[in-house]
């Protein structure tokens, strides 16, 4: 039956980041170490990997990338109208409406509904989502950022590293592919347990901003989906992910980097972690469709 399986595949997911979030309500430990460990290394290892392994070909991927892309920047623009009509600031309301939990949920979600061999795509839409949202997040935010501070965040390297090792078909030595492949096994747990841990610090001041974002955030995303997937050559894996990826909540990292150029980080972690609140509803419904 189809809703054994809806189980099957959000349980292990949601499962972890209860974990993440009873245990941070018992312990309060503080996540900072590990999340640097893990945009440091671990997930840097994860996208290394998988771009440089012998299945993955770039070739394959070049309309998913596209849609993907398409879906982010579509989102903002319908993100942006919203802002307007609500008087939000843009910079408050419509990154995280574009930039969603690719990583944190997208990546594990992929695996369970799919299985390993739409970790590939998976990991495609997700350097989309990232890299957009180190390049024209960051100057959304500031337009002085200086562009070789992007070029040298240990994903991007990670990325454009593993990129030449596909299209060049080099080989990496297998006793260090392994290495490699299990610190990046080891990112996916971690990312949705740290999202759990941060599901603790949610503030309901700004619940009305908070229930907008949620709400809009994959209604968006999905219905420029919708319109843009008939023109795309996908496969049926890469359809469906797409889907999913459409209806991801916002991304943790929109709240950090709110916080870190000190704009309305409040209002934007309420949308953030309500958002991801939602998404016991919203994934079910798109993982229903998808499969």
């Amino acid at each position: 039956m189809l809703i054994i399986r809806l189980i099957g595949i959000i349980f292990p997911v949601f499962a972890i980041v209860a974990i993440g979030y009873l245990y941070s309500r018992w312990r309060q430990p503080d996540m900072t170490a590990a999340n640097q460990i893990n945009m440091m290394i671990l997930l840097p290892a994860l996208i290394f990997h998988v771009l440089s392994g012998k299945d993955f070909q770039l070739g394959e991927f070049g309309w998913l990338a596209l849609g993907g892309a398409v879906v982010v920047l579509g989102s903002g623009l319908l993100a942006l109208m919203v802002a307007k009509v609500a008087r939000f600031s843009y910079k408050t309301f419509v990154p995280p409406m574009m930039f969603t939990n690719a990583g944190n949920i997208g990546l594990p979600l992929a695996v369970f509904a799919f299985g390993e061999q739409a970790l590939p795509a998976a990991v495609v839409l997700f350097l989309v989502e990232t890299g957009l949202h180190f390049t024209l997040g960051t100057y959304v935010m500031d337009q002085r950022a200086p562009f070789l501070k992007i070029l040298a965040q240990p994903i991007v390297i990670a990325t454009l590293v593993g990129i030449a090792f596909s299209l060049m078909d080099w080989g990496v030595p297998p006793p260090l592919g392994e290495a490699i492949g299990m610190l990046g096994q080891a990112s996916i747990p971690l990312l949705l347990f740290a999202l759990g841990a941060r599901l603790t610090h949610i503030d309901f001041a700004e619940w009305r901003i908070g229930v907008l974002g949620a709400v809009l955030c994959p209604l968006t995303g999905v219905v420029i989906v919708l319109l843009v997937r008939p023109f795309l050559e996908l496969t049926p894996i890469q359809a469906s992910l797409l889907l999913v990826f459409g209806a991801l909540p916002p991304a943790v990292l929109n709240y950090l980097v709110a916080e870190q150029y000190q704009q309305e980080p409040g209002k934007v972690a309420s949308i953030v972690l309500i958002g991801n609140l939602a998404g016991f509803i919203s994934l079910p419904i798109a993982l229903a469709f998808a499969l």
